[in-house]
């Protein structure tokens, strides 16, 4: 009973809150409010983003094409799906919706969700949803390199909001768009998960398609470095991945502790795993 009565308590409050706001002349504040509300969210700009929030049909990213994984890549796709139980086959769609990405140079068209929505037997909207969930699908084309800036606090403390600077100047663009000539677009990613090597930039490489995609990262940067490496990668070179000042995520001055080899157990050799 007495959670009734606050319940209504509750209800009666919310309802004179709303009539109070009614009553309040509007201001031009309050009109501008008013005036986006009237945009439908899909329509209205969201600022510091760069990817697409609605599809828009064009000649090559529309349901009316067809998609097909290359000969290169079917096995690729068998394998996927076989890691799962065949009744939990969808569980596939996001290794075979970044094969689809790498395949298509970086971009994820709705042709190619349809044809992983009918490899996994699933409705396409199921797919669309993943797609557009995840910022890791590319919906609109981009640069043969993605250079995504990490934007999250520590590497915002650190210099990455100078890094972006740097490289939009460099290159003349903003963050979202690519370059003329096709080779890099700016993009920004949230935490990567090297912190203790703040800041830092991942590059997506989708010049050799899926077989020589790489997705690497740069760290311990400045403005000067990660300028220098994207020029690396223009002249076809191959910068140094990792961290540009230290070995691993090791103190700067060098170790303090683990001077000595740990007793153990010692984990695998991964480079021979």
């Amino acid at each position: 009973m007495a959670i009734r009565r606050s319940m209504f308590h509750c209800a009666q409050l919310i309802r004179k809150s709303a009539l109070a706001s009614s009553s309040v002349p509007q201001t031009a504040s309050t009109a501008l409010k008013v005036q986006s509300a009237a945009v439908p969210i899909f329509q209205q700009r969201r600022w510091y983003a760069d990817i697409l929030n609605q599809h828009r049909d064009t000649p090559t990213n529309n349901s009316a094409l067809a998609f097909e994984f290359t000969e290169k890549n079917m096995p690729k796709v068998n394998e996927i799906i076989s890691h799962y139980p065949s009744n939990y086959k969808q569980s596939a769609v996001i290794p075979l919706l970044d094969l689809a990405q790498q395949q298509g140079n970086g971009h994820l068209t709705v042709q190619a969700m349809n044809k992983v929505a009918e490899m996994l037997e699933i409705a396409p909207m199921r797919v669309y949803e993943v797609a557009t969930f995840y910022t890791m699908f590319n919906r609109t084309p981009v640069g043969k390199y993605h250079v995504m800036v990490c934007g999250t606090t520590p590497c915002m403390i650190r210099g990455s909001r100078e890094i972006e600077a740097a490289l939009a100047a460099h290159w003349g663009i903003k963050k979202g768009q690519t370059t003329p000539d096709g080779m890099f677009t700016l993009g920004e990613m949230e935490c990567m998960g090297c912190c203790v090597n703040a800041p830092q930039i991942t590059i997506a490489d989708y010049t050799k398609g899926a077989d020589g995609y790489t997705y690497n990262y740069y760290e311990d940067l400045t403005p000067e470095s990660a300028i220098k490496i994207v020029d690396q990668l223009k002249k076809g070179e191959t910068p140094k991945v990792g961290s540009q000042i230290r070995e691993t995520c090791e103190p700067v001055g060098g170790l303090t502790t683990l001077l000595e080899p740990p007793p153990g157990p010692y984990c695998r050799d991964l480079s021979q795993a």
